[in-house]
């Protein structure tokens, strides 16, 4: 009997980690939006502002998902959202380090910066393994430290461009596990095709 179950293809293997990743990313992109909302909330004016639009600050090392994107190879957008899940967890931890000093008395903001960073490494790693099961290449590159040390000196410019600087990171991480979720969505068995 030992024999028969050695010869099971890998498949449910497959459909559950794809499941477990579409899940993952999935939760993660309402947890990105409540971040994104209490992040404002602490900002003071003119975050939150009605009509507030603040500066479209670059961020080293890591762009929005590009307007062609649903148009690449499944495994070219896989491979792009584990790359920029991965650059965002770096950023996240810049965000709360600056954060923790322009405002200590928010811990459930510097925790949810904390999980957004462990929880963008998780998703990250949990994509590249579909990948890997899916038999594709790994993804590039991994974040340039360089990159992460221009985002700190942004951060460290001064108190309004670090405000716009975490906003921005904010921002890109549920722009990227929403993408995530929609990229995986195709693959869950029973899912949208």
């Amino acid at each position: 009997a030992l024999q028969a179950d050695s010869s099971i293809s890998p498949l449910p293997h497959l459909e559950a980690k794809i499941r477990q990743t579409h899940s993952l990313a999935r939760l993660l992109t309402k947890y990105a939006e409540q971040l994104l909302q209490e992040y404002v909330q602490h900002q003071g004016d003119p975050f939150g502002l009605p009509g507030f639009s603040p500066p479209r600050l670059p961020v080293a090392g890591l762009s929005a998902p590009a307007p062609g994107h649903a148009g690449l190879p499944l495994p070219e957008r896989l491979r792009l959202d584990a790359a920029a899940l991965d650059a965002l967890a770096p950023l996240l931890d810049v965000v709360r380090r600056r954060q923790a000093e322009l405002n200590p008395r928010a811990p459930r903001l510097l925790r949810h910066l904390e999980d957004a960073a462990r929880q963008a490494r998780a998703l990250g790693a949990a994509v590249e393994a579909v990948l890997a099961a899916l038999g594709a290449e790994p993804g590039g590159p991994r974040p340039e430290p360089a990159a992460v040390a221009a985002a700190a000196s942004a951060a460290a410019a001064g108190v309004f461009s670090a405000k716009v600087l975490g906003l921005r990171v904010c921002g890109l991480y549920g722009e990227w596990v929403s993408r995530a979720e929609a990229d995986l969505g195709p693959l869950v068995p029973g899912g949208p095709t």
